[in-house]
């Protein structure tokens, strides 16, 4: 296995919601500059890695390091702290889940959880079954007061799920940040693994940033970089467990474990899709392809419709359980996204033109 697993579960446990992701890019950063030729931030927050500038042929591999969140947005007078989401979250998560506060006062991680009434004092069925929405919860840390709180803890501090990373069967782990930490981290990888192979391309690698919340960092890093092929990465759904099996009717059979994900379809080069899939056959790696009828609601949307349209494909791991504390993907799946994408950064420069990457 090539990747760096030390690297990846660094990543994983970094806290890093939407436009708090200075920690996670850090990491990031730290681990690129060992082997790429520049490596800067802009002024959204991207973290960029490259390597041969001013090469005729200039790449984008994106992945974005965001993950889901809260923010604090309330201190009550008796010591209680309320919240609202940073990115989509399904209500039915958040209640009884220990979490974590990054302070901004001190620097330190506050610990607490998430409080609701108890079920023995919910009135009748009705409640019983009833979804708590997210303003009906609040986060407790143990204080006694407003005061208390307020010492450690301020307005707009950035809030995860207490959920590390765990390496559990088969080479499978499981982690709150999967999406899309894997991302960013396998653009890293797959920059490394370029360089060892050779290539001379310009080939930029993003950490892309506020994706959750609109694909932000997509829209900027693009336009800066301004590639002639753009490559995301990101997570994507599966059909392999008691809960997905008929979504294999729209998504296709996906599965953990069984390889990378190739999407296809409109967002989608048609050329670049095919030398993937070549490169992939060639080189004996495992993959799986997706349809996507639309746009796909990742970086690959907004690379290919920036300035004049990217040679764009997206190449995905197949994920369960998505936007939940224990987000599941396998290692391999990594080393297999990781590969496709060196292997074919490396294939167009040997054998194709730009204009061959034309669809028709």
């Amino acid at each position: 296995m090539y990747i760096n697993k030390q690297f990846l579960f660094d990543l994983l446990n970094a806290i890093g919601p939407s436009g708090y992701e200075k920690d996670v890019s850090k990491i990031w950063k730290e681990y690129v500059s060992k082997f790429a030729d520049n490596v800067f931030t802009d002024f959204h927050g991207n973290s960029f890695a490259q390597i041969n500038k001013g090469a005729n042929i200039r790449f984008l591999v994106a992945g974005h390091i965001d993950e889901i969140g809260f923010m604090v947005s309330q201190i009550t007078e008796d010591g209680f702290i309320k919240f609202i989401p940073i990115g989509g979250w399904d209500t039915q998560i958040p209640q009884g889940q220990r979490v974590w506060i990054k302070s901004s006062k001190t620097g330190k991680i506050i610990e607490g959880g998430i409080g609701k009434k108890p079920i023995h004092l919910l009135k009748d069925e009705t409640e019983r079954n009833k979804v708590a929405k997210i303003e009906d919860l609040w986060i407790d840390i143990g204080a006694s007061s407003k005061q208390e709180v307020e010492e450690i803890i301020s307005i707009g501090d950035p809030i995860v799920i207490a959920a590390s990373a765990k390496e559990i069967l088969n080479n499978n782990i499981m982690s709150r940040a999967i999406d899309n930490r894997v991302g960013a981290f396998t653009v890293a990888e797959a920059l490394r693994l370029a360089k060892e192979l050779g290539v001379k391309s310009d080939i930029v690698s993003v950490a892309t940033v506020q994706e959750e919340i609109g694909l932000r960092g997509a829209y900027t890093s693009a336009y800066r970089v301004n590639p002639h092929v753009g490559i995301a990465v990101d997570v994507t759904f599966v059909s392999d467990d008691p809960g997905t099996k008929e979504s294999a009717k729209i998504i296709g059979e996906i599965k953990v474990s069984k390889g990378a994900v190739l999407t296809i379809g409109p967002n989608i080069n048609p050329k670049l899709f095919e030398i993937h899939k070549s490169v992939a056959e060639k080189h004996q790696i495992p993959y799986q392809i997706q349809p996507a009828p639309r746009g796909t609601g990742t970086d690959a949307n907004i690379i290919q419709l920036t300035r004049e349209g990217p040679a764009t494909s997206l190449i995905s791991i197949p994920t369960r359980y998505l936007h939940t504390p224990i987000e599941l993907c396998n290692l391999n799946d990594l080393d297999n996204v990781v590969k496709i994408i060196a292997y074919s950064i490396k294939e167009i420069e040997e054998n194709y033109k730009l204009e061959d990457l034309i669809p028709w």
